[in-house]
């Protein structure tokens, strides 16, 4: 009984110390199958969008809500058109894209879209309900 009680222990010892690992960071790679999102920080999106002007910023949001405020430079592509439209707009695979939504969700949905076809730069900084900067309206 002894031995199941110190193995129950060390056990529950590892489990905390993987867990306090995993919620270190600042940004997150999630990986299932092949597909890979990087999300990130709005606060890392807009010191890259600051620093880097060949990137693109992608919402994927319907018109009505783009029209409704924007961040500056972003390009509209909805989430439900993004398969039959993207390649025809964003030709380089390999450009920076930085997507965002109202939420978040969709721009995960997005990420992975765009990673399953080919686009290998691609970075999710969620919903634009936490963005703390200027919008174009």
């Amino acid at each position: 009984m002894k031995k199941l009680g110190k193995r129950a222990i060390l056990l529950i010892m590892v489990l905390i110390g993987m867990l306090s690992l995993i919620s270190c960071g600042k940004s997150e790679v999630v990986t299932t199958e092949k597909v890979t999102v990087t999300k990130i920080s709005s606060e890392d999106a807009k010191k890259i969008m600051d620093e880097d002007k060949n990137i693109v910023i992608l919402d994927v949001r319907t018109e009505d809500e783009y029209n409704s405020g924007h961040i500056e430079n972003s390009i509209l592509i909805s989430v439900d058109d993004l398969e039959d439209n993207a390649e025809e707009i964003l030709k380089d695979k390999d450009q920076k894209i930085l997507v965002y939504c109202r939420t978040g969700n969709r721009s995960n949905t997005a990420g992975k879209t765009l990673n399953e076809m080919g686009y290998t730069n691609v970075y999710d900084f969620g919903g634009i309900n936490s963005w703390k900067y200027e919008l174009v309206k």
